[in-house]
């Protein structure tokens, strides 16, 4: 093998600027992280409501929920995110479609956490219904039995429980988001991909530094999500429970 390496790279000037091409890489895991935490706030709200209307008596609302994992789980996430970058601004009014597209601020990281959010939000909701239906129905009835109408049965009863024992799998939806954030660069978000794929232009040849170091970032960053995830899944477990089967 002639490949030539140089790990010094990443402390070399940019040519096309006064930055090094580290400070491109942290720039880059800045912009993947925020990505990852916003997308994940969109996707833990509207997936814990989603996740609890499918299991509420109503009709209505059950099938409100099933429409929306069915929908967000079933488009790739490529094409939801080009629908919400190129499409959705054309079906707006003029001038709120012109805004969109021209003045806008932070277009492409907004376009692209919340498309990765809604994406995550189906995944989120199918482990929270998951978690409610493994509660065994006693709960239920006994939230009911001393009064509580089913929004505080849910809140206060049901709720609470199934979180604790889906943390593990949050966990990895979570680690999921965090990697499936490296699509935002097809709409020129400089995350790690799009900094690596620069580096690998600019530097006129060291791909493998250029894809090693996001790479172990990566592995780092969701290395230290599941060790705090599972620091939350020991503080929250209940001694002794054991879901329904």
């Amino acid at each position: 093998m002639n490949y030539h390496w140089n790990w010094n790279v990443f402390f070399q000037t940019i040519p096309s600027g006064d930055e090094t091409y580290l400070a491109w890489i942290i720039h880059g895991l800045g912009w993947t992280v925020s990505i990852s935490l916003a997308a994940w706030v969109i996707a833990l709200v509207l997936g814990s409501v989603m996740g609890t209307l499918r299991t509420v008596p109503n009709t209505g609302l059950r099938l409100i929920g099933h429409a929306w994992v069915e929908f967000f789980r079933n488009v790739p996430l490529l094409m939801q995110l080009f629908i919400w970058f190129f499409v959705v601004p054309e079906m707006l009014p003029r001038d709120w479609g012109m805004w969109v597209k021209q003045d806008m601020p932070a277009k492409e990281f907004i376009t692209a956490f919340v498309a990765l959010g809604l994406f995550t939000s189906a995944r989120v909701a199918e482990q929270v219904r998951a978690g409610i239906q493994a509660l065994p129905r006693g709960q239920r009835n006994a939230g009911l039995a001393i009064g509580f109408t089913q929004a505080q049965t849910y809140r206060y009863v049901i709720l609470p429980m199934a979180f604790r024992i889906i943390i593990p799998p949050l966990t990895s939806e979570f680690m999921n988001a965090f990697k499936n954030s490296g699509v935002a660069y097809t709409v020129g978000v400089w995350e790690l991909i799009f900094v690596s794929r620069q580096m690998v232009e600019e530097t006129g040849g060291q791909v493998i530094e250029s894809l090693i170091v996001p790479t172990v970032l990566y592995i780092l960053c969701a290395y230290a999500a599941n060790q705090l995830m599972a620091v939350i899944d020991r503080r929250a477990h209940v001694p002794g429970f054991i879901v329904a089967k």
